[in-house]
């Protein structure tokens, strides 16, 4: 098995324990940043008389944050730019506990409410991230199932970034237009790889908006 992996993408192994650590605390600290500042825009009343609220309106962040395609797009990429699949699933987990822990305190502690249902549900995704996060990895391998893999992505960011139907397709924000652009980015591989993945990506996404 592990030769099979290794034949999709190589890990490497170059990282010193005290340098895997510090990567480590450093995205921790990230997901607790991000669970902080996602709950804060929560609960702030937007005033556009102010220049940088203004800007935060503009940006929909305290809608984004919401959504689901921004973690996406943060969980792909520290998963693809680890350097092992296995760092990867314990980077992502990290990121998501920092992120859910300090979201569920900041609402707890400074708000007063205890969103637990809603909580639990993130707390579902941070137990399943790291087997997530050890596939997202080899997407940025060779083969066919990285680009099965990049397909699964790109349409689960389609369908989180845009509205779309059998006969229309609309932009729901500039910020998802950007987080989308973001992650077909990450996922490059070649000009003809990309585009099908694209491609197929799109058909695909529409096909489950039309079945689901």
């Amino acid at each position: 098995m592990i030769k099979f992996l290794e034949q999709i993408r190589i890990p490497k192994y170059d990282l010193t324990t005290s340098k895997k650590i510090m990567n480590s605390i450093i995205i921790f600290l990230l997901g607790i940043g991000l669970g902080i500042f996602s709950k804060w825009l929560d609960t702030l009343a937007i005033d556009d008389g102010i220049w940088w609220q203004h800007i935060l309106g503009v940006l929909d962040l305290g809608n984004v944050f919401s959504l689901l395609g921004v973690w996406i797009l943060i969980a792909v990429c520290i998963s693809i730019f680890s350097n092992t699949p296995l760092r990867s699933g314990v980077n992502v987990f990290l990121f998501f506990l920092g992120m859910c822990a300090s979201y569920h305190l900041y609402s707890i502690i400074f708000v007063g409410f205890n969103p637990m249902n809603y909580m639990m549900i993130w707390y579902a995704v941070t137990i399943i991230s790291p087997l997530l996060a050890f596939v997202c990895w080899y997407a940025k391998g060779n083969g066919i199932i990285p680009f099965m893999i990049k397909v699964c992505i790109i349409t689960v960011m389609i369908l989180c970034s845009f509205s779309i139907g059998m006969w229309y397709f609309d932009f729901t924000s500039i910020i998802n237009t950007v987080f989308f652009i973001t992650i077909l980015v990450v996922l490059y591989d070649t000009p003809k790889g990309s585009i099908y993945s694209l491609m197929t990506s799109i058909v695909l996404a529409y096909l489950i908006r039309l079945f689901i």
